[in-house]
């Protein structure tokens, strides 16, 4: 099988690199084994017996995974999060996938695995001459250096300078190099200059998270499954999966809804992004204080011509009900229209864009009438764990959180989420937006204008995220068993 992504597989560098990986007692896992835990041998994970969630321990590999078990330390039913209609304010189901229950906190993990392992497995990669540099607006770098701490992997992380604090201790603390660039969230070009002055060095090998299909490969094959077994669940028993919802980003996540499509192709792809860069809705740009969902550019591995709608959202909006879900005046409040303690606690799952993705899936709830036969499904990337050094600002700049503090931040952003600044894509919007990504990654990063026009072709996408993931596997249990 011919790849579109592996270049040329480098033998002497897999012999070389799977003895290094026997040495270190690391195994591998399939993607197959991420998607279906149940095909991981008894023998493997028992490994995982004693070890922490965050723990750098190579057994950790095997909790990429949505179905972590943090009661028997093995695994169980996919992790979720319905948000109840006491808070959203709407009759349609809100199910939440949860990120937290990955290592490292949040699911950027899976991303970053997709992205290493099939260059390492083919010999692409060599661990013992190069180095791994992760360009991230906030936890794929996070999970690149944790994958790399794991198989052994030197790891360089770039990142905005005004990205939260806890991103940059952690960094350090795995040992990871760090590379601060200028700006916030948006200032993704600032990364992708940064990456250029790099490339010079052959030492470095980039995984520039925006144009590497093993992003979204994960998604479409591990998150897509996931989100469809939560869907068969007698739980949700007479819903149809009305839309997916989520943040652009990288465009790795947002690839899940492509998995939907094939056995739900009613299922609408919604892409949320902060209305104070709305690069999809009307081209815009701007800086925003959504952590973990960069902007002003399409990225290459979204499949624009899936995507049915675009929601905007207020950074301001995620920033009050951030502080609902978390300052105990909120949680009170929420406990007073209904929930449980346990409830309104489980609420902190939701990190900042997390709730950036909450909020999208109200206004999509909306805009589409949707009643309580209808399931939106979204990713609560990380949670308030990452950010409470953004919590403590806020107490700062706003002083202490009140009742009424409360009750406002529940009725306007929840309650009143309005579908405005909500736009259904037609086909000529598609193409509007998939265009935009000439000027990034024809003029500024090298793609050529012929893939660019290729990828408005639905086989493009399929070869990617469908036959790629077989060949990837088969060389993971090559390399397993090499060495």
């Amino acid at each position: 099988m011919k790849s579109n992504i592996i270049g040329t597989l480098r033998d002497d560098i897999i012999r070389r690199s799977a003895q290094r990986c026997r040495e270190r007692r690391i195994r591998i896992p399939t993607f197959a084994e991420l998607r279906d835990p149940r095909l991981i041998p008894a023998s493997v994970a028992e490994r995982l017996d004693g070890v922490g969630l965050w723990d750098v321990n190579p057994a950790n590999l095997f909790r990429i995974t949505w179905k972590n078990d943090l009661a028997t330390g093995r695994y169980g039913e996919v992790n979720t999060l319905e948000i109840p209609r006491a808070v959203t304010g709407v009759d349609a189901r809100i199910i939440g996938l949860v990120g937290k229950y990955f290592p490292t906190g949040a699911h950027k993990v899976g991303a970053a695995f997709g992205c290493l392992v099939p260059r390492l497995v083919s010999g692409e990669f060599d661990p013992s001459r190069h180095r791994a540099v992760w360009p991230s607006t906030g936890n794929f770098c996070r999970g690149g250096a944790f994958d790399c701490a794991l198989l052994g992997c030197t790891a360089l992380a770039i990142l905005p300078e005004e990205m939260s604090a806890e991103r940059f201790a952690w960094l350090r603390e795995i040992g990871a190099e760090v590379i601060a660039t200028p700006g916030c969230e948006s200032n993704v070009k600032e990364i992708y200059d940064k990456c250029w002055e790099l490339k010079r060095d052959p030492v470095n090998v980039i995984f520039n998270q925006f144009e590497e299909f093993g992003n979204p490969i994960f998604h479409y094959n591990v998150t897509g499954p996931a989100i469809e077994e939560v869907l068969a669940s007698p739980a949700l028993a007479g819903c149809s999966p009305a839309a997916f919802v989520s943040s652009t980003g990288s465009a790795g996540t947002i690839a899940a809804g492509d998995y939907l499509k094939k056995n739900n192709p009613l299922c609408r792809t919604v892409a949320a992004e902060a209305l104070q860069c709305p690069t999809l809705l009307m081209n815009g740009f701007g800086g925003h204080r959504i952590e973990g969902i960069g902007d002003k550019h399409v990225p290459w591995v979204h499949n624009v011509m899936t995507t049915d709608a675009v929601a905007a959202i207020d950074d301001e909006d995620c920033m009050r009900v951030f502080r609902l879900f978390n300052e105990e005046e909120g949680k009170r409040w929420l406990i007073a229209l209904g929930l449980t303690q346990e409830s309104a606690e489980s609420l902190s799952l939701l990190g900042i864009s997390g709730v950036a993705n909450l909020l999208a899936a109200i206004k999509t709830a909306r805009y589409y009438d949707l009643t309580s036969r209808d399931a939106v499904f979204t990713v609560f990337t990380d949670s308030s764990g990452l950010y409470a050094s953004r919590l403590a600002e806020l107490g700062r700049e706003r002083g202490p959180y009140g009742k009424t503090d409360a009750a406002r931040d529940c009725e306007g952003p929840l309650h009143h989420q309005r579908t405005d600044f909500f736009r259904e894509l037609s086909h000529a919007d598609r193409k509007s937006i998939h265009n935009l990504k000439y000027f990034t990654w024809v003029e500024q990063q090298g793609k050529t204008v012929e893939e660019l026009n290729a990828q408005r072709e639905a086989g493009y996408w399929r070869s990617r995220f469908e036959d790629e993931v077989v060949l990837f596997d088969r060389l993971i249990e090559a390399f397993n068993n090499a060495g």
